[in-house]
Parts: C-alpha cells; sequence; structure tokens
C-alpha cells in the first residue's frame, strides 16, 4: 500500500496528467476562434490549412488511398492471408463483412469515375459525385487525420469522466444518457458535427455507450456547428435574423432530444453494449462521501492514471486515422454520391414532400408547394434545401425551411455516411425514419416561432 507521503505526489502527477491534456482537448476541439471572417474550433482551422497546403493534389491523395481500400479489402476477401490474423490493425481495416465490402467498392468505382471523368456526367458532375470528391472528402480527410490523432486528448485523460459525472444528473433524467454525451454535444455545436460522430463511435466501441445510447447520441447531439448555421442563413439572404434563428434551431432540436429518442426506431435499440453485455444501474452512482465534483475529480485522476505512455496514445491516433481514413471515405463517396444523383436527376424527393404540403398550409406558411420540395430533400444534403429556398419570395418560409434544415441532423452526403460507416448498429431506413420524425417534430415548433418574428 502507499504511505500518505507516496500518495499526495501520485495525486499531484494524475491531477497534472489530467488537467493539462484535458485543457488543451478543449481549446482544439470546443473553444471558437476567429478565422477568415467567421468562427471555427482549432481543429477545424487546421484541416483548413491542411485542404490549402494539399491543394490540387487531394484529389489524388484520396484516389489513392480508397483505392488501397478497395484492393487490400478485396485481397483480404478472395485471398485470405495468414498474416491478418496476427494483425489486428489490418485484420479491423480490412476484413468487413460482403455488405461493406460491396459499399467501398461501389465508393472507389464512383471516385474513379469522378477522378477522371468516366460515364454519365450525372454521376461526376459539381453536383453530385464531383461534389463529393472535390469538396467534402478532402476536407473530411484533413478533419479525420487531426481528429483521429488528437481525439485522445478528450478520451483518455479522465475529461469524459469529470464532465460526465456532473452532468449525469441532469442528461439522464432529461434525454435518459449518459453525463459524457454532454462533451460530444459540445464538440459538435461549436466545432464539427462529424467529430461529434467519430467521438460517439469511438465511445461505442470502448463499451462507455449501449447501442442505444450511440444511436441516440449520433442521430441527435451531433448538432450542427454555428458557423454553418450562419452559411445556411446567408444563403437565405436572413442573416440579420441570425438571433432569433438560433434561438428558434435552439428551442426545436432541445424539444427533438427529448421526445425522439423516446419514439421508434430509436427507442426499439438495445440498451447493451457492443459485445452484448448491459450497463450496471449503479455505475454512475456517487458513493456515499462524495459530491458530483468531488466523485467526478476522483473518476478524473482515476482515469489520468491509467493513461498510456505517449507512444501508446500515438499509436492509437494512428489506427483512428486510418479506421477512418481506409473505412469511413469510401462509405461517404458511396452513399452520398448515390443520395445526390438522386436528389438531383429524380422527382422521389418532390413526391415524397407533397405529404407536407397540408401541414404547411395549416401552419399558414406562404408557398406551401414549393416549401414541401425542400423538407425531404435534406436527407440527402442539408445545403439543398436553402439553395431551393433561396427563390422562394416570402421571407417567413425561407426562414422557416433554413431552420428545419439544420435540425434534421442527418444528412447522407456527411453525417448519415458516417454514421452509417461507422460501428453503430443503424440501418438507412432507420436513419431515414429519424430523419423524418425530426422533421415532424421540429417543423411546428419551428414555424409557430417564426410567426411571432414575421
Amino acid at each position: 500500500m502507499p504511505t500518505a507521503s507516496s500518495t499526495s505526489p501520485q495525486k499531484n502527477v494524475a491531477a497534472w496528467k489530467f488537467v493539462i491534456p484535458s485543457l488543451l482537448g478543449i481549446f482544439l476541439f470546443m473553444l471558437p476562434l476567429p478565422y477568415d471572417g467567421s468562427y471555427t474550433i482549432p481543429v477545424a482551422i487546421l484541416a483548413k490549412a491542411l485542404v490549402a497546403v494539399l491543394g490540387d493534389s487531394a484529389l489524388w491523395v484520396l484516389v489513392g488511398l480508397i483505392s488501397v481500400s478497395a484492393v487490400m479489402s478485396t485481397y483480404t476477401l478472395l485471398a485470405k492471408p495468414a498474416f491478418l490474423g496476427k494483425n489486428a490493425l489490418l485484420t479491423s481495416l480490412f476484413q468487413v463483412s460482403k455488405a461493406w465490402y460491396t459499399v467501398r467498392m461501389l465508393g472507389w468505382l464512383l471516385v474513379l469515375v469522378c477522378a477522371f471523368k468516366i460515364g454519365p456526367e450525372a454521376l461526376w458532375s459539381g453536383d453530385t459525385g464531383g461534389l463529393i470528391l472535390g469538396d467534402l472528402l478532402p476536407t473530411l480527410l484533413s478533419v479525420f487525420i487531426f481528429a483521429g490523432l488528437l481525439l485522445p486528448l478528450l478520451l483518455n485523460f479522465g475529461l469524459l469522466e469529470f464532465i460526465g459525472t456532473l452532468l449525469t444528473k441532469v442528461m439522464r433524467p432529461v434525454f435518459g444518457l449518459p453525463g459524457r454525451s454532454a462533451v460530444d454535444s459540445m464538440a459538435s455545436w461549436l466545432g464539427d458535427g462529424s467529430v461529434g460522430i467519430l467521438l460517439t463511435n469511438k465511445q461505442y466501441e470502448d463499451k462507455h455507450y449501449t447501442q442505444r445510447e450511440g444511436v441516440v447520441i449520433a442521430t441527435t447531439f451531433s448538432a450542427v456547428s454555428i458557423t454553418f448555421s450562419l452559411v445556411v442563413l446567408a444563403q437565405v439572404n436572413l442573416e440579420h435574423m441570425f438571433a432569433p434563428f438560433y434561438l428558434t434551431v435552439c428551442v426545436a432540436g432541445l424539444a427533438a432530444a427529448v421526445i425522439v429518442p423516446r419514439l421508434p426506431p430509436l427507442s426499439g435499440f438495445k440498451d447493451q453494449f457492443i459485445d452484448g453485455s448491459k450497463r450496471q444501474q449503479d455505475d454512475e452512482m456517487i458513493p456515499s462521501g462524495y459530491n458530483s465534483f468531488t466523485w467526478g475529480w476522483q473518476q478524473a485522476l482515476t482515469q489520468a492514471g491509467r493513461a498510456s505512455h505517449p507512444k501508446q496514445l500515438v499509436k492509437q491516433g494512428m489506427h483512428n486515422v486510418l479506421d477512418m481514413v481506409l473505412g469511413v471515405l469510401p462509405v461517404i463517396m458511396a452513399v452520398g454520391t448515390v443520395a445526390l444523383v438522386v436528389a438531383e436527376y429524380t422527382p422521389i424527393f418532390s413526391y415524397l414532400g407533397k405529404p407536407f404540403i397540408p401541414l404547411l398550409e395549416l401552419l399558414q406558411l406562404p408557398e406551401a408547394a414549393r416549401a414541401s420540395e425542400t423538407l425531404v430533400v435534406g436527407f440527402a444534403d442539408m445545403f439543398i434545401p436553402s439553395i431551393l429556398a433561396a427563390s422562394i419570395e416570402a421571407d417567413i418560409t425561407r426562414f422557416v425551411i433554413a431552420a428545419v434544415s439544420v435540425t434534421q441532423l442527418i444528412y447522407l452526403s456527411e453525417v448519415g455516411a458516417l454514421i452509417m460507416g461507422s460501428q453503430l448498429p443503424v440501418k438507412l431506413w432507420q436513419l431515414f425514419a429519424i430523419f423524418l420524425i425530426r422533421t415532424l417534430v421540429t417543423l411546428p415548433i419551428i414555424s409557430l416561432m417564426a410567426h411571432l418574428f414575421f
């Protein structure tokens, strides 16, 4: 047993191991800084700098990486090499189910089509595959590199244990979620929704979230950043309305976070961890003799004391990066391109929006028929509704469309594809159902608040 004199220095070391990396993680992932006329987090600034450095070569870096993913996955599937069993990293990267192998190969095929502009223009135009490969994937590649390497600062040194203990009394009764999920939400809200998804998936893989908790957090708390909300509002020419707009988004988003997880399909996910085990009922209980702060501090110091050697953390970070770059990017290319092609060249989303016309008329929104065309198309990409809404004359209708598109959260060109490419056990039809339910919950709230402002 350690003596009293040895325990105090150990606690001091653990305290510094908790405080310094955690503050650095908060700075990198949660502190908005002025950049290029707006505000964004340092990780996003680093990602944008890397995109600028790569320039046109980013396209060929992506072609090479996704080609490696496809070729190695094919080799693994057909040859079943013996070395895979000896290397857990290579096994996790390239040994995938036949369904995910098919998606990877489709992503690779579409990357080649778009890079060399072969085949139908509908696949590689700047509104479909060209948008995904040329604009979205370079940014995500850079975000994945920095987020993957730096996420251990948030995950491994006690910050989640500390915040989780402090906020459990709020998050558990109100949302049915662990307190640590508040960190995922803050990382999304202040920074980037994709970072929130990556953080949530990692927490699910590490058995901090059950199946239900992970899916609920990914589809409910991966909030749209303040910066992107400004971009959406500018697209519909209502920048002067930002304060009431963001207040409306927050109220509607909070209502959806309380209501939607209590409805199918989210309510039907199992409360069990990735390995099938169940959460112990007392694992969030505060022992006698502690309060929320002191127990959170104790939990944080314990986690900081367990933190790996820096070399192991770098190795873990590199594993995170490879997992996202080789596993998730092909999925985003496949799912995002198909979704945008359907949205751009077929009337499917317009037909799906027609049932909303009576509801929009009931809510007394002008140009209801045109507004209905924007409501479901957001499932393909969050920015499309605001593009379509720009030509609508009524300010109140443009306001409602912009706010609904921000609160829908799930769009296949990024967040939806990231969720599909993660370990979270959610299917495409479930994502669409959650998207529709979020729309039905938030649309009346947003419309009622819009009538207060117009």
